[in-house]
């Protein structure tokens, strides 16, 4: 969800039997053309809080992909992630 100055997230498994995969967070953001930086300001995992990513974005068709790096050294993650978002139809 974004509104113009902030972004949360929401990961739920509607699969009752998946008890581990619920994620959340959110925080402020900056958009300047293909540039997206986000700023975690809340996050499930807390090694992630207070951390800046900066992403590319382009759009194709319905869906919208963003490619950074996700880099927290306190949790160990060093890694390129690329992340694709499709419009929902209703």
């Amino acid at each position: 969800m974004f509104n113009n100055t902030h972004f949360a997230f929401l990961k739920y498994s509607l699969n009752p039997k998946d008890t581990s995969s619920f994620d959340a967070g959110g925080g402020s953001y900056v958009l300047d053309k293909d540039d997206y930086t986000d700023h975690l300001e809340y996050y499930k995992n807390k090694d992630w809080e207070d951390k800046t990513f900066k992403f590319k974005l382009a759009i194709h068709k319905d869906t919208l992909i963003q490619k950074g790096i996700e880099k927290v050294e306190k949790a160990g993650v060093d890694r390129v992630i690329i992340e694709k978002y499709i419009k929902v139809k209703y």
